[in-house]
């Protein structure tokens, strides 16, 4: 899949070099079409039948399934990545003493949880620190041991792409008897990801960045052993039997099959979900692998030149290949991102590193353009 080829699917305007999809991803002319339409639904409710509230909810599920080659039955519907952490959280268990491993400047959303819940337990939080050498897998490995409870990770560094290698982190989870919680919202859509090899006890993501989903809408893949777990609410529609809408009074203590428990309230949503759906459709019509070889070559292109230009750059081998962190050296002005973006060039400044996220909206004309404009304000 060559880059750029796709840039008409989006709405972009000439002149404008997005190269920021890890920040929030722009939206598909389709998916925007689907949204439109469904805002409209609203005005004529005697429209929306009983059974709208469970048919794209399920068709969702099993699109979501479809990308991370999972199975349907444990995917729930979030309205973001903190909440399915948030329900890891409270079904986990932990003890006082035991570890739980996140990393150094990790998003804060995979890391309050765990901060509260070793407050709550008497639990340790193990920050394993970055790595000189960009390597997180080796670098979490070490930090792993017997008294280890919870691994919760991402797929890559948010803040660079530094990648982590999820199958062996989970293996060596699954050896010590730790759960394994991945926030996999800066790679998935982007980056192959098969939770039959990784096999978290959690997985979830956003769908605004590489899912090219709507905001305030996630997904959570929850493994088999967790599936009865406690919900962070105690919905209607999380009950078995609630497709029957005149027997709701009729209250029942079973919940509906799956993970499905874990469903956030009006989870329903008749404007969301469709644009998630459209959304999806389309990732698959791509291909994830595909998606991912564009975007290496891309970043490929980017390192290639930054490190011509003397500037560190995350190397290939150590990231994913939709995004790259160009490091950026104590004189850089601390306003780099606003004036980039006053030229017309979008990206994000993530602590010490200039992140460059292209997508498949993006050319080689971009990476030059980028660097231009960088050779004007970097000392």
């Amino acid at each position: 899949m060559n880059p750029g080829d796709e840039r008409g699917l989006f709405e972009i305007p000439d002149g404008v070099v997005y190269l920021n999809c890890a920040y929030m991803s722009p939206q598909l002319r389709s998916v925007r079409e689907v949204g439109e339409r469904a805002v409209g639904r609203k005005s004529r409710p005697w429209e929306i039948t009983p059974a709208d509230f469970f048919e794209d909810s399920e068709g969702a599920r099993a699109l979501f399934a479809e990308i991370i080659h999972g199975d349907a039955e444990g995917v729930a519907i979030i309205p973001s990545a903190s909440y399915g952490l948030a329900t890891a959280a409270a079904n986990v268990p932990v003890a006082g003493g035991e570890g739980i491993v996140v990393l150094e400047e990790q998003f804060p959303s995979n890391v309050y949880p765990w901060r509260d819940l070793a407050k709550r337990t008497g639990a340790r939080l193990v920050t394993v620190p970055r790595p000189g050498d960009h390597d997180w897998t080796a670098a979490v490995l070490d930090g792993m041991d017997a008294r280890c409870a919870v691994v919760a990770v991402p797929n890559c560094h948010w803040t660079d792409g530094s990648r982590l290698d999820l199958s062996r982190v989970g293996e060596r989870a699954r050896e010590v008897g730790a759960a394994l919680v991945v926030d996999a919202t800066q790679s998935l859509g982007a980056h192959p990801l098969d939770v039959s090899e990784v096999k978290p006890d959690f997985l979830v993501t956003a769908a605004y960045k590489w899912m090219l989903g709507p905001y305030s809408l996630g997904f959570m893949h929850v493994g088999e052993g967790y599936r009865e777990g406690v919900p962070l609410e105690q919905t209607w529609l999380g009950r078995e039997g609630s497709e029957d809408f005149a027997s709701l009074v009729e209250y029942r203590d079973a919940y509906a099959p799956g993970a499905r428990r874990y469903d956030v309230g009006e989870r329903s949503n008749f404007v969301r979900l469709p644009m998630a759906m459209e959304a999806m459709r389309r990732i698959l019509e791509w291909g994830v692998a595909n998606v991912a070889e564009g975007l290496t070559r891309l970043t490929g292109l980017i390192e290639e030149e930054a490190v011509r230009r003397g500037m560190r750059a995350i190397p290939a081998e150590r990231r994913v290949g939709h995004m790259i962190g160009l490091g950026l050296d104590p004189g850089a002005p601390g306003d780099l991102a606003a004036r980039l973006a006053a030229e017309g060039v979008y990206v994000s400044v993530r602590g010490r590193s200039l992140r460059v996220s292209p997508h498949l909206y993006n050319t080689e004309r971009d990476v030059e353009r980028l660097f231009d404009v960088l050779a004007r304000h970097l000392p």
